[in-house]
């Protein structure tokens, strides 16, 4: 990995070129996850490359699409483009020793993926909204409050009461048996008056993103150059 980023650091230094990031020897599971996520993110944090990959060993059977989650969530997190609504979740810890929160995150973010192509094509820039699902008091508010919804699940012995907070300010409670049904509907109505063609659509805060290009396994993308 160290290798990688000396080798790019001198090349952007002493050309002009479109660069295209990549560690092939990455390798399979958790450890080519990181060493992929770890040399990617030090290159493009500097402004280094135009296009990337992630090169993963597959599982016997698998196919190449953790390749291109990988990459996307690479950029993503970082900053520089954005794929698909984003979902903030607690650890767990003794407060929570119910695993409903995580269940609950677990929905929703297949929700979000269900519903991703559907909000892409209908609400440009719903691929930026970021949620929020928290186990308990602790830190659920102040979590929920940096996210655009999110929403913060009673811990171990508090009272079962679901605060929902939307653009940082809280919005109802919700109790019962279908708060988690009632937080999607919650979730869809805020697609909609928020990206939607009354919301005006998009984030709205201006920032620009990098020009980044995701490729597929051995697949060569140009692109201009486009260093930040």
């Amino acid at each position: 990995m160290q290798d990688l980023v000396a080798v790019y650091r001198r090349l952007a230094k002493r050309s002009n070129y479109p660069l295209h990031l990549g560690l092939t020897e990455a390798g399979m599971g958790a450890k080519g996850v990181v060493a992929s996520t770890a040399a990617l993110s030090i290159l493009l944090q500097e402004g280094i490359g135009d296009t990337i990959r992630v090169s993963l060993t597959p599982r016997p059977g698998g196919d190449r699409t953790e390749e291109v989650q990988v990459a996307q969530q690479v950029l993503q997190s970082l900053g520089l483009r954005s794929f698909t609504p984003q979902v903030t979740a607690c650890p767990g810890c003794g407060r929570t020793t119910s695993t409903f929160f995580q269940e609950m995150a677990e929905e929703i973010q297949a929700y979000l993926r269900e519903r991703r192509g559907a909000w892409q094509a209908r609400y440009p820039g719903s691929e930026e909204l970021r949620v929020a699902v928290l186990g308990c008091v602790v830190n659920g508010p102040g979590e929920s409050k940096h996210a655009d919804i999110g929403i913060s699940l009673p811990g171990t012995a508090e009272e079962p009461r679901a605060p929902v907070y939307v653009d940082g300010a809280l919005k109802l409670t919700l109790k019962g048996e279908t708060i988690v049904a009632d937080f999607l509907k919650i979730l869809e109505d805020y697609v909609e008056a928020r990206f939607g063609p009354r919301g005006g659509g998009g984030s709205g805060d201006g920032s620009a993103q990098r020009n980044v290009a995701v490729g597929v396994h051995q697949a060569d993308i140009t692109l201009p150059k486009n260093h930040a």
